[in-house]
């Protein structure tokens, strides 16, 4: 009884300021969606401080097993050059694509992946009518009422790696990385491609809940998921198994595009320039996208009209 109040709560609570700043009379402007979005980050604070010691030490579990996979990967690299042969992958520039990693799963696990897992409990507890009875996007609703801001810490850690491998690769004397302001503003555009793409896959798993009756595998499945874009696509490109699994992940889920494209492009590990491969993967990653997102939406809105709520 207590857990089924605290999911009301979390609905309900975080969207009481939506009456008060007159959305009935004035319409859900993007100027209502940001307040809105403030209040999560406000009550996800509060209800993270109030727990600083757990906070803190979840801090810490999260940094010590991002340094133990940094750990892993300068083992790899004192037995080899590169991650796969002749893929331009090599030490700096696959830490580019490590600390890009950590910075898009830190920003997923702290915004998205914690209001995915609750979906299945609002359905199952019926607190689902509060978010629909809402003058607001229920999808924007459900989406982002709570963060782990814990998981922040290897955000800041992905930061501080790309930045050093970046150094090092500017300061390379046999092949120094030129690096422009457009590159970086690719790089940060990408990112938040890849966001998006793993937010529309999630957002579509979660919305399953509603036909399923319960989905306590999300997260199991999600981490076997992402496991496979952790690693630079060249890696699956060759053999019939691997060459399967990098169409599969590219073309039908598309995550192998959420590190590659922007690692690639801050990195550039097949210097000298840009080659038209990775222009071309950026084309495609921004298609994809768009494609991803209103996909999701489609999905969700279809699993909506199959929802009985509480009452019925």
């Amino acid at each position: 009884m207590a857990k089924d109040s605290k999911n009301a709560a979390n609905v309900d609570s975080v969207t009481g300021p939506i009456h008060s700043e007159g959305v009935g009379a004035s319409g859900t402007g993007p100027l209502v969606y940001w307040r809105v979005f403030r209040t999560f980050i406000r009550n996800s604070l509060v209800r993270s401080m109030g727990f600083r010691a757990n906070f803190w030490l979840e801090c810490v579990s999260s940094v010590c097993w991002t340094i133990m996979n940094l750990v892993f990967f300068k083992i790899v690299f004192s037995y080899t050059d590169s991650i796969g042969r002749n893929t331009g992958w090599g030490e700096n520039e696959f830490f580019v694509f490590l600390g890009t990693t950590w910075i898009i799963t830190a920003l997923i696990q702290t915004f998205v992946m914690p209001n995915a897992q609750e979906f299945s409990e609002l359905i199952r507890t019926g607190h689902l009518d509060f978010a629909l009875l809402k003058p607001i996007d229920t999808q924007f609703l459900i989406s982002f009422p709570q963060m782990v801001w814990s998981n922040l810490a290897n955000l800041f850690l992905g930061v501080i790696l790309v930045g050093y491998a970046v150094a090092q690769l500017m300061n390379d004397p046999a092949n120094p990385l030129t690096l422009g302001f457009t590159q970086v503003g690719l790089y940060l555009f990408f990112i938040l491609c890849g966001l998006i793409i793993l937010y529309s896959v999630m957002i579509a798993m979660a919305s399953t809940s509603i036909w399923l009756g319960r989905n306590q595998t999300l997260y199991t499945f999600w981490f076997y998921l992402t496991n496979f874009y952790r690693q630079p696509m060249e890696i699956y490109q060759q053999g019939i198994w691997g060459w399967s699994l990098w169409g599969f992940f590219t073309f039908v889920i598309p995550i192998l595009l959420v590190v590659n494209v922007p690692a690639r492009i801050l990195a550039e590990p097949l210097r000298p320039g840009l080659d038209e491969r990775t222009w071309g993967l950026a084309g495609f990653t921004l298609l994809i996208t768009l494609l991803m997102l209103g996909l999701s939406r489609w999905v969700f809105q279809a699993a909506l009209t199959s929802y009985r709520s509480a009452s019925s």
